[in-house]
């Protein structure tokens, strides 16, 4: 009997142990799936919308997509300044509402349960100022009265010899298909050779400061001289270059590409003036954009949103006063040199003009 008694204590032992074994087992099985919970690898995605390598920083709606991602997240905040935004798929879109470039920092959280994990990213995006003036040149015909008006004929070659005679016929100046087509012509009119258009906002529309975009398509042809530009309200008193001049764009025929972009005031005037040159390729043959930033300290020439030049600006320049615009073509003259003499007809396009503020 005591050998048996040994023997079911034995047993009981072995069975014990193996019970505690099992036990201790079934406990690190347990542990382990709570370790599959644990919040780990929280990843922050932007998505810039319109980011292109000519606009890195968007499209100007400053607008841009955040894509959060954790282990075993169930739920995800994300927070910009004091906006704060809950999602359950961690996708969280949102815009920007200060204009201009600038950077944000995002904070994102993932949760499960009581259990958060936190990271961060900056993010720097572009939007527009709000729009303050445009001409879409969507309605066919003439020019819409309200915005432009018309300098007429060749007033002794406008200051620079010029050989156009500036007309206000629509066969200078249409809307046609979304865009102005202003149409230089090789024709016997009042005297000149060459017809043209040439109009102004002046009396109609003018601003001081702020953002312009213009996308055209520029005229073809030895002679050529089309400009996108802007003169002082107060040219009419002070006269030129007293008024101030910003040549948002110009372009001769016989320097293909080339895009020259010029300050006018007293000092620098003619030749003289201050500015750069930017080579853009296919300026007569594709639409390209003609941007300016303008404000009290820099005034800034772009094409195609590329920074070319950047013009200190002060309180004694005549640079700080309203100013309208006039789009142009001349023929020859100072700046548009010899006449290709097989030249006939060439156009210049502006699908659309637009000012912000």
């Amino acid at each position: 009997m005591k050998i048996l008694k040994s023997h079911i204590t034995r047993n009981i032992l072995i069975l014990g142990m193996f019970s505690l074994i099992f036990s201790i087992s079934c406990s690190r099985s347990n542990d382990d799936s709570n370790s599959n919970n644990t919040l780990s690898s929280l990843t922050i995605n932007v998505d810039i919308i319109g980011a292109s390598t000519s606009n890195p920083n968007g499209d100007g709606t400053g607008a841009f997509k955040i894509t959060a991602k954790a282990n075993n997240a169930t739920s995800y905040s994300m927070r910009i300044g004091a906006d704060v935004f809950s999602s359950k798929d961690g996708i969280f879109n949102y815009t920007a509402n200060i204009s201009g470039t600038n950077s944000y920092t995002v904070y994102v959280t993932a949760y499960n349960g009581d259990k958060s994990i936190s990271s961060s990213t900056t993010v720097t995006v572009y939007k527009l100022p709000a729009q303050l003036w445009s001409d879409e040149f969507n309605t066919d015909g003439v020019p819409n009265p309200n915005n432009w008006g018309y300098d007429t004929g060749n007033n002794n070659g406008w200051g620079n010899n010029e050989l156009e005679y500036y007309t206000n016929r629509q066969e200078n100046a249409y809307v046609s298909n979304g865009t102005l087509k202003i149409v230089l012509k090789k024709e016997a009119y009042q005297g000149f050779n060459y017809t043209s258009a040439r109009l102004l906002s002046k009396g109609k529309f003018s601003f001081k400061y702020g953002k312009v975009d213009i996308r055209a398509k520029l005229p073809a042809g030895g002679g050529t001289w089309p400009a996108l530009w802007m003169l002082g309200d107060n040219i009419s008193t002070v006269n030129w270059p007293a008024c101030g001049e910003i040549d948002i764009m110009e372009h001769v025929g016989n320097q293909l590409n080339k895009i020259f972009g010029t300050l006018h005031h007293p000092g620098h005037s003619g030749a003289n003036g201050d500015g750069a040159t930017v080579n853009i390729p296919n300026v007569t043959s594709e639409f390209h954009l003609y941007s300016l930033d303008w404000g009290p300290s820099q005034i800034k020439f772009y094409v195609d949103n590329q920074l070319f030049y950047t013009f200190a600006n002060n309180s004694n320049l005549p640079f700080n006063q309203n100013f309208f615009f006039i789009m142009n073509i001349a023929m020859g003259g100072n700046f548009g040199g010899a006449v290709d003499p097989n030249f006939t007809s060439s156009t210049m396009e502006i699908d659309y003009i637009r000012v912000y503020q």
